[in-house]
């Protein structure tokens, strides 16, 4: 892998595209490999943007064309003052699939960006060849733990936390590189993957313009019910190859609930990495492109 080179230059192609009238970034690179179908989307999880797949985009292009995308309100892509949903980002992906891809694909997701492409396949089956996910949230389930009457008080206390002017006050403090460490120390058990590289990848976004708002809009949406279906409700819906893989030191989501959701689809495959956190392809990145490759291959 080409580690030496800038992060800049391992992403790809960049482009911008107008979607809705809102600027959105995506990147590409092309194979030179023959009998390079299909191609292969990779969706970013919350915080994050297309330069976190930096370590895996031009491995995996050495067999297929590949596409990234910056979701909107994240990475170089409009921080929209907007209600956000996995509907909306839904609609983004399968609105560029259709505008540069054409034909089915692989769709590849972290955390959030997981819940989309599952939401995507779901909703759009014509789009997807198959379903790869990393550490898959289930917004239903945070409902499920809270009792019916405890609901309505912890939503009033979590929309007083969340008040525009405290978060965006917050937000000034916790784009500090020194503070992204650490909260980039949480998702990665293995410490040698929180470099200086990937503190500036994820702390610059947050001096975008419209940014603290779009932080208000996001830490409201992700607390609604009407954020995403259940995982329980969409992931029996899919008739196409699926590989899950979670990491087993994961803090972010808890790696008991990948069992319980591998069980709910049989065309699903469990990988579970012993050593990896909430994002084992940034961490572990020659085990995840082996990992994916191999299952590319597979189907």
């Amino acid at each position: 892998m080409t580690t030496n080179r800038p992060w800049q230059k391992r992403i790809g192609n960049q482009r911008d595209w107008i979607w809705r009238g809102w600027q959105t970034r995506y990147s590409y690179l092309r194979t030179s490999s023959e009998g390079s179908d299909p191609p292969v989307i990779f969706i970013h999880g919350f915080g994050a943007s297309i330069e976190h797949w930096r370590n895996n985009l031009p491995v995996i292009a050495e067999n297929h064309n590949v596409y990234a995308l910056d979701l909107l309100g994240f990475g170089a892509s409009r921080k929209a003052d907007v209600e956000y949903s996995a509907a909306l980002w839904t609609e983004q992906v399968h609105d560029f699939w259709q505008t540069f891809v054409g034909t089915p694909v692989i769709l590849v997701g972290n955390s959030i960006g997981s819940l989309v492409c599952l939401n995507a396949t779901a909703v759009y089956p014509e789009m997807v060849r198959g379903l790869v996910m990393l550490s898959l949230p289930d917004v239903s389930v945070r409902e499920n733990i809270l009792p019916p009457w405890a609901r309505p008080l912890v939503a009033t206390l979590e929309n007083l936390v969340a008040s525009p002017i405290l978060i965006k006050n917050i937000l000034k403090i916790v784009r500090k590189p020194n503070l992204i460490r650490r909260w980039a120390g949480l998702a990665y058990p293995n410490k040698e993957a929180v470099t200086d590289e990937l503190v500036e990848i994820l702390s610059s976004p947050a001096y975008d313009e419209g940014s603290g708002q779009t932080l208000v809009r996001l830490s409201r949406s992700v607390r609604k019910a009407s954020f995403a279906n259940s995982v329980k409700n969409l992931l029996p819906q899919i008739d196409v190859p699926i590989l899950l893989i979670w990491g087993l030191q994961d803090k972010m989501i808890p790696p008991n609930q990948a069992k319980a959701i591998a069980s709910l689809n049989p065309l699903l495959k469990l990988i579970e990495l012993e050593n990896a956190g909430h994002c084992p392809h940034d961490e572990y990145p020659e085990q995840f492109n082996s990992l994916l490759l191999e299952w590319l291959e597979s189907i």
